[in-house]
């Protein structure tokens, strides 16, 4: 399967040693995941997207960019092809406006038996954009399909809506073609942002997240340095919020995601959850 990682923080910043330099970097992940990568920041609110079907570690590209990028929001993925060739066109994240998404997992027989009924559930408008060959493509137009609801995709959401519009898709998605299940190799696991809200979802497949550090390395010079940067946050909101499939070395105090379990930030860098079984989305956790 895929790797992902996700990043939301109050101030720009360098995610190199997360994309390649720590022993464990997204990248050095890429050694078992060869099949392609791409990498989502945002600068002035827009989304900046490079994608390669390249093997990431040995991609110069794939260097340059996680060297020089220095951001509040950061989504980026390395591929083990499932559905679709290694085209640029079905790597991730995919981009529509201003939203990103990527995606660890499979829908096993999606092109025989799944893709067409899939589609109906993409607004009619919205079809001509899906590009790729990807299970994963698909799934990101439903998405933005039940997010239209809430309102025009080219204006700001609130986070209760993002995850109310995954949490659909993904119910969707499980109705046309099972639940998530090992045995039937159906994983859902994802990450969703357009720069300010962002949102994970863990659809069977691993997914870790992060609010605070042991200890931040720049403590004596960041300006925005609070208690909630090194212990759990005892509002519910935080100076940063990280999502990786594999938890990286370093400070960081790492939560395993229960699988169906949503986590979401706002503009505002207040974490939400909405736990398997809980139909209301707008209980606040201490993150």
């Amino acid at each position: 399967m895929c790797r992902l990682f996700g990043f939301r923080s109050v101030i720009p910043s360098q995610v190199h040693r997360s994309l390649v330099a720590a022993e464990n970097a997204l990248g050095r992940q890429s050694a078992g995941h060869p099949d392609g990568w791409g990498v989502a920041f945002y600068v002035d609110g827009a989304p900046h997207v490079t994608r390669s079907p390249s093997h990431a570690l040995s991609d110069a590209l794939f260097h340059r960019v996680s060297g020089v990028v220095a951001s509040e929001t950061v989504l980026a993925h390395v591929r083990k092809a499932t559905q679709g060739p290694m085209t640029v066109l079905n790597c991730h994240p995919f981009q529509y406006g201003r939203w990103v998404f990527a995606h660890n997992g499979d829908i096993p027989r999606f092109h025989k038996d799944y893709r067409r009924e899939l589609m109906q559930e993409v607004a009619p408008r919205l079809r001509r954009f899906i590009l790729g060959e990807t299970d994963s493509e698909v799934m990101f137009f439903v998405f933005l399909s039940k997010l239209e609801k809430f309102g025009r995709l080219d204006k700001p959401h609130a986070v209760g809506d993002v995850m109310e519009a995954l949490r659909d898709t993904i119910a969707d998605v499980q109705k046309i073609c099972g639940p998530v299940a090992e045995d039937e190799n159906l994983f859902l696991t994802c990450i969703v942002t357009d720069g300010v809200t962002m949102v994970a979802h863990q659809g069977g497949k691993e997914l870790y997240w992060s609010t605070y550090k042991t200890r931040c390395a720049d403590r004596d010079t960041c300006p925005s340095l609070a208690p909630e940067c090194e212990a759990p946050s005892e509002s519910g909101y935080v100076n940063h919020l990280i999502f990786t499939s594999e938890p990286l070395q370093g400070e960081n105090v790492w939560q395993e995601m229960q699988p169906g379990e949503l986590i979401g930030v706002d503009w505002r860098m207040r974490v939400r959850r909405h736990e398997p079984g809980v139909r209301r989305l707008d209980v606040v956790s201490h993150a």
